[in-house]
């Protein structure tokens, strides 16, 4: 059991780290922590998600929870569901992007507000753990069934405004993006590649974050003629997008387009992670919003989201997310957001983009590093006669370049964010840094 509770999520290897047994016992123990009574469910399409859910439902209904089972959907779908019909907690079973051996859970409170490590996946553990659960309940929960896709539809449709008709090549990974692209049918003509599902992910990883995953979806739009193409990842809460010529479009350029689109019906707060170009900050200001940066990581944008009630917030790593979606991620509002701007603006999408990319980024690069903290502090040191921001690792602003350096909230790395007016001063400053992270 050892390591499976992770900062965001809980995930293992099945039948291994991730059992049926430690689920059963996980559902007792979130139950305890919660006091849940009503749990909204939802699963992916690997092989062990189903009899992971007869055990997440056996430790549920002991404990007198009733489980409303969404059977198989996309995260974004299960999240809408669990604020839809008033769960008291929510649960998908899903392991992302990671290959077919693995498993999890995400999971959630009353209108989907996430659990991290920080607000109960340490508490969930303890119990587990420790054998603390409640004792089970007189009257035992009960489990029905829910089909929460009419109302994504319908729900995700009203963001549209497209004025022409939109094409678009979609790579679904053999995953759930094929239940979550079922919300723009009837709205945008899709042309799909690996739409059939297998938790095995025969064709390629899952995770649009890694460029060699697009090459597919590349290559079909290089082979027609299409508006842009969009790429799932496995539970399919995160979309990498690609312009009609097949070339990526950087996560943080997408965000600036999604912004465009909702600041022409409201004005109001948009984040942006900490990581993204200067230019999603002023994109935001030329278009009337009020622009804000957060944290790396979901939790901590959907809890700044909810503070500040934000329109929407856009993440490096290909996460958006919509205040109408419970302050949650929606590939499928993304999807519609660039098809409506697309549709209006009579030029082709790298067109849109191409004014925008007004800096030179470095990408994110990671570096192994056994003394995270020493390194930040170096950094601090070095770089003190910039702006120095402490929001996540350290962050550090001149007038012709910038830096983030953060410790991974996943694995043991440090990782370097950087960007530069001209191309020779990113370069020239990615060697420096490089150097002085390596000491």
């Amino acid at each position: 059991m050892a390591g499976i509770f992770k900062a965001y999520d809980i995930r293992g290897i099945y039948g291994d780290t991730l059992t049926e047994d430690i689920v059963f016992k996980i559902a007792r123990a979130l139950a305890t922590f919660l006091k849940c009574r009503k749990v909204v469910v939802g699963r992916d399409m690997r092989p062990h998600s189903e009899p992971l859910f007869k055990a997440l439902s056996r430790g549920l209904v002991l404990q007198g929870a009733d489980v409303i089972d969404l059977g198989l959907c996309s995260t974004p779908m299960s999240y809408y569901g669990n604020g839809l019909l008033g769960g008291d907690a929510g649960i998908m079973i899903t392991a992302s992007h990671n290959p077919g051996e693995w498993n999890g859970m995400k999971l959630s409170r009353k209108q989907a507000i996430p659990i991290s490590g920080d607000t109960g996946i340490v508490d969930i553990e303890k119990i587990v753990t420790a054998g603390t659960f409640d004792p089970p309940a007189e009257e035992a929960g009960s489990i029905s069934s829910y089909n929460v896709l009419p109302e994504y539809k319908q729900h995700v449709q009203k963001l549209a405004h497209i004025k022409r008709p939109v094409r678009i090549a979609v790579d679904f990974a053999n995953a759930m993006g094929i239940y979550e692209a079922k919300a723009l049918e009837g709205l945008i003509s899709i042309d799909p590649i690996f739409d059939k599902l297998d938790g095995t992910f025969p064709n390629h990883e899952a995770n649009p974050l890694k460029t060699e995953t697009l090459d597919a979806l590349r290559k079909k739009i290089r082979g027609g003629k299409y508006d842009f193409g969009v790429a799932f990842d496995g539970d399919a809460d995160r979309a990498g997008f690609v312009d009609e010529k097949g070339e990526i479009i950087p996560m943080d350029m997408v965000t600036t387009i999604i912004a465009q689109d909702l600041l022409k019906k409201e004005k109001g707060a948009i984040f942006y992670d900490l990581r993204s170009s200067w230019a999603v900050k002023e994109v935001i200001l030329e278009n009337g919003g009020k622009p804000m940066m957060s944290r790396v990581g979901h939790a901590f944008i959907k809890q700044q989201m909810r503070e500040n009630n934000a329109i929407f917030a856009g993440e490096l790593s290909g996460h958006y997310y919509f205040r109408e979606n419970f302050f949650t991620e929606s590939s499928s509002m993304a999807t519609i957001c660039v098809a409506n701007i697309v549709s209006e603006a009579g030029k082709p999408i790298s067109e849109l983009v191409k004014p925008i990319r007004r800096y030179f980024a470095s990408g994110e690069i990671n570096f192994e590093a056994a003394d995270g903290p020493a390194v930040l502090q170096r950094l601090k040191n070095k770089y003190k006669d910039g702006k120095i921001t402490l929001l996540d690792g350290v962050s550090v602003e001149f007038d012709n370049w910038w830096f983030n350096v953060r410790a991974s909230n996943t694995e043991p790395l440090i990782r370097l964010n950087l960007e530069a007016k001209t191309k020779d001063i990113m370069e020239a400053k990615r060697v420096e840094l490089t150097a002085e992270i390596k000491k």
